[in-house]
């Protein structure tokens, strides 16, 4: 054999050995990750589809939506504590993120479409609705669509108009049909939970995480293999989604509560909840100087007081 043919036997060789190692390594950490954080919550069925809801406290309904590469864990390290005093709060997982199963279409109207059930199901047929950044889009999708089913929506530095910020490559990558799925095992298995870690940091800026967000929240569980692919393809597709919903926000007949951090430099609120409290009469704004994308976390008070403003206006107190 030719040196040229036995060298490409071995490379092939070690390319298949990669492979493997690579698709050991990452269901291996996709495991160690899960056992160290189980579910939260309750599991229901909805039209086939396994969706992870967490439920506590008593009063009017308060459904919770998270935002991109998150999970109800997102609530759970301070807000829900906060507000389960006075609502029963239902916070769930969103489509292949946390617990809850992928979907075939999980468009942001598909996700409200779901949820909404999820949420009827456990008997909330009127709740105020909350989501943060990609969440708070699917809460307006909600109450576009579903108009009869909520009694106000509060949103947090949420996507609501079309931007002209193209996607960045990471996430065309990832969303890709045939790049993704051999880019995510690679990440699964090869990065480290320090690197989310420090994701999330960034997201936070100009405010830090609170001490120990990071492992409450759980950057494992965002780097299992489902989860990358799941939240690369809904980035991927928000910007044509939200360009299709945005004309129709005049069918949002319940109060809207919008808290937007002046600093958000992931969803600017010069282009999102600026236009859209100008261009609907039933919005009310609260604008927060010097906070970024999490105010969740970084002006808890204020969100507090968001919902309890959504609460009155909507007469469930």
């Amino acid at each position: 054999m030719k040196l040229a043919a036995k060298l490409l036997v071995f490379l092939l060789i070690l390319l298949v050995a990669f492979a493997a190692i690579t698709l050991w390594r990452a269901r291996n950490n996709e495991l160690r990750a899960e056992a160290a954080y189980p579910p939260e919550g309750k599991f229901l069925t909805v039209d086939g589809v396994r969706v992870h809801a967490l439920v506590r406290g008593e009063g009017p309904d308060l459904v919770m939506i998270h935002g991109s590469s998150g999970s109800t864990r997102d609530f759970t390290f301070g807000l829900i504590n906060a507000l389960e005093k006075d609502y029963r709060v239902i916070a769930f997982d969103r489509p292949g993120l946390g617990y809850t199963d992928l979907i075939d279409d999980p468009s942001i109207e598909r996700q409200a479409a779901l949820l909404q059930k999820a949420a009827a199901q456990l008997g909330a047929d009127n709740p105020i609705v909350f989501g943060q950044s990609y969440g708070g889009s699917v809460a307006l999708a909600w109450a576009v669509n579903h108009p009869d089913t909520l009694a106000a929506v509060v949103a947090l530095g949420t996507p609501s108009m079309p931007w002209a910020t193209p996607l960045s490559t990471f996430y065309k990558a990832m969303s890709h049909p045939m790049i993704g799925p051999v880019f995510a095992p690679a990440l699964t298995a090869w990065v480290s939970t320090q690197r989310v870690s420090d994701a999330v940091e960034a997201v936070f800026a100009p405010q830090t995480a609170p001490d120990g967000y990071a492992e409450h929240f759980g950057p494992g569980l965002t780097l299992r293999r489902q989860s990358l692919r799941a939240n690369a393809i809904q980035r991927a597709n928000i910007l044509d989604e939200i360009t299709a919903l945005s004309p129709q926000y005049e069918a949002i007949t319940v109060p809207v509560e919008l808290v937007h951090g002046e600093a958000d430099d992931t969803v600017w609120i010069s282009i999102h909840s600026g236009p859209l409290s100008e261009r609907l009469d039933n919005t009310h704004l609260t604008t927060l100087p010097g906070i970024g994308h999490m105010p969740h976390h970084s002006a808890l008070d204020d969100i507090i007081a968001a919902v309890h403003r959504a609460a009155s206006r909507a007469a469930l107190h």
